[in-house]
C-alpha cells in the first residue's frame, strides 16, 4: 500500500522503517522532513497548504498523521478524499487540553481538576478555586514542557501570566501522584484490540527521559483499569490505529493526563522489546491487516537521546543496547534518538540504564 503521512519527524521515520519491509511506500507532507529523507516521497509543505494536501491525498491509498497538531480543518479535507486514521475527532480532543479533559470526564475517566483561563482575573479566581500549587498551561500546542508554568505561591501568578498570556490557558490542580505511567494500545478496522503493558515514565523539564516496560510492580488490576479507560475512547471514537494515554498513578487509581492519537515516544521500546512494534501495529491497523502479538521480550527500557548525539561505539558496547538515531541536527532539548535496552532481570536492566546515562549529556 502507499501510505500518506501528515508530518515528517522521527515518528514518520519509524513508521516508514516498519512498513518498508512489508512492501509499503510512503509519501510525507512536511516542510522540513530531515528525519524521513530517503524513506519515501517528501512533499515539502505544511498540512494547511491545500494544494500540497491534494497532491498527497490523490497519490496514496490511506493516510495517517505522526503528530497531533495537524490543523483539524486540513485533516477533515484529507479525510474527505482518502481514508484517514485515527479519526479526526481524536485530533480535535487531543489538541485542546480543556476539550481533552472534558472528553475524558464524559467517559468516566478521572482527570486533574481544571479551570479554563482567558483573563488575568480568571487566573486569580481559578487559583482560589483549585488552590496552590497548580500548573498553568496553554490549551494548545504545548509539548515537551513548553507552554506551562508551575504556580507554587500567589506571587507566581503575575510572572506566569506575563509569560503565557495572549493565548487561551487552563489551570490544572496538582495531582499527588506516586509515578507517571502510560499505555499504548491499538485498534483495527474490525474492532480487534491489543494492549501493550503500562510503562513507567520519568520526565524532567517536561521532557520524557526514559520508560521502563513493563512498569515495575505492575499488577493485573492496574493494567485492566488502564485498558478499560482506553476502550472507552476506542468505542466512543470508533478508533483505528495506535493510541497512547498518559496517566498519573494515585494509589490504585489512574488519573488521565493527556492522550496522543498516534504512535508515542513511550512506546519506542516496542521496536526491539515487543513481538510487534507499535509502528508495525499502527500500519497493520490503518491498512486493515490483522494486529500483531504485543508480547514483551523480558525487561525493557527506553532512554531518550536529547541535545547531543552520544558515542555510538560506547552505547553499542553495552549488552542488550540498540541505538536509534533520527537524522536530526543537534540542539539543546531536541530529541535526537533513543536507546532501547533489554535484560533478563530488572537488576540487570537498571544497571544498563545507568551505563547508557553516563554516555549522554542530558539523560
Amino acid at each position: 500500500m502507499k501510505i500518506g503521512v501528515l508530518g515528517g519527524g522521527q515518528l514518520g521515520r519509524m513508521l516508514a522503517l516498519a512498513g518498508i519491509p512489508h512492501g509499503h511506500e510512503f509519501v510525507f507532507l512536511e516542510p522540513g522532513g530531515e528525519a524521513v529523507r530517503g524513506l519515501g516521497e517528501l512533499i515539502a509543505a505544511s498540512a494547511d497548504d491545500y494544494g500540497a494536501l491534494e497532491r498527497l491525498t490523490t497519490s496514496v491509498d490511506v493516510a495517517t498523521y505522526e503528530f497531533e497538531n495537524v490543523p483539524v480543518s486540513a485533516a477533515r479535507v484529507a479525510a474527505s478524499r482518502v481514508p484517514l486514521h485515527p479519526p479526526v475527532e481524536a485530533l480535535h480532543y487531543a489538541q485542546d487540553r480543556v476539550h481533552e479533559k472534558t472528553f475524558f470526564r464524559e467517559l468516566g475517566i478521572p482527570t486533574a481538576r481544571f479551570v479554563p483561563v482567558e483573563l488575568r482575573a480568571d487566573l486569580d479566581k481559578a487559583a482560589g478555586m483549585l488552590g496552590l500549587p497548580a500548573m498553568l498551561k496553554t490549551r494548545r500546542f504545548g509539548y515537551d514542557g513548553k507552554g506551562q508554568r508551575v504556580l507554587r505561591v500567589p506571587a507566581d501568578l503575575g510572572a506566569a501570566w506575563a509569560h503565557l498570556a495572549g493565548t487561551p490557558l487552563v489551570l490544572e490542580a496538582f495531582v499527588p501522584f506516586t509515578r507517571e505511567l502510560s499505555i499504548v494500545a491499538v485498534r483495527g478496522h474490525d474492532g480487534a484490540e491489543a494492549f501493550y503493558p503500562l510503562v513507567e515514565n520519568v520526565h524532567r523539564d517536561g521532557i520524557l527521559r526514559r520508560s521502563v516496560a513493563p512498569a515495575p510492580g505492575l499488577t493485573a488490576a492496574l493494567q485492566s483499569l488502564a485498558e478499560t479507560h482506553v476502550r472507552r475512547v476506542f468505542e466512543r471514537l470508533r478508533y483505528v490505529g495506535v493510541l497512547a494515554i498518559e496517566f498519573f498513578q494515585v494509589g490504585d487509581e489512574l488519573v488521565a493526563n493527556e492522550m496522543a492519537p498516534r504512535v508515542h515516544n513511550s512506546g519506542h521500546w516496542t521496536i526491539e522489546g515487543a513481538e510487534t512494534s507499535q509502528f508495525e501495529n499502527h500500519l497493520r491497523a490503518i491498512c486493515g491487516l490483522p494486529l500483531g502479538d504485543v508480547g514483551v521480550h523480558g525487561n525493557v527500557a527506553m532512554v531518550n537521546v536529547i541535545g547531543q548525539e552520544p558515542d555510538a561505539a560506547a552505547i553499542l558496547a553495552i549488552p542488550g543496547a540498540h541505538l536509534h538515531s533520527y537524522g536530526k541536527q543537534p540542539r539543546p532539548g531536541r530529541k535526537l534518538g533513543h536507546v532501547t535496552l533489554l535484560a533478563d532481570d530488572p537488576d540487570a536492566l537498571r544497571e544498563r540504564v545507568l551505563q547508557v546515562s553516563r554516555h549522554l549529556t542530558d539523560a
